[in-house]
């Protein structure tokens, strides 16, 4: 099978914005200790932003047929909300295609990323995740 990066060589440079939204659902007693910043690892808001802007950056090197593009804003914006925390990403980029891929990738590692700092109070007696799920991960809106 060839795989072909899509050609944009004839497409104009363009204002291009993306917005992405997920959210990962967690225990209530995990939220209370997200809520009275009682995670042993650290923050897991603040990770996930810092995660997510570097997820941004390195949208190409994860999904091989990307183009890498200049970025010139990312907004990431975390929410805790009584069934867990929310995410949303917006990417902006005066470039030839969409910048959607890099908000989707930067929702998805920010969810990640809290799911990495919480995952000990997840758990339950065998060591499985029963309720923790990342949801609803998707292109809210995007613009040229």
């Amino acid at each position: 099978m060839i795989f072909k990066q899509a050609d944009i060589s004839k497409k104009p440079v363009t204002f291009r914005t993306a917005t992405a939204s997920g959210r990962i659902k967690l225990r209530r007693s995990t939220v209370a200790r997200i809520r009275k910043g009682l995670t042993e690892k650290g923050d897991p808001r603040s990770l996930a932003e810092i995660a997510g802007m570097m997820a941004v950056k390195r949208t190409p090197e994860l999904l091989p047929l990307c183009h890498p593009l200049k970025i010139e804003s990312t907004i990431i914006e975390t929410s805790v909300v009584p069934s867990g925390i929310e995410v949303t990403v917006t990417v902006s980029a005066n470039e030839k295609t969409g910048v959607e891929m890099e908000a989707l990738t930067a929702t998805t590692v920010a969810l990640l990323n809290v799911w990495d700092v919480v995952k000990a109070y997840e758990k339950d007696g065998r060591g499985q995740y029963p309720t923790t799920q990342i949801q609803a991960v998707r292109v809210v809106k995007k613009a040229k």
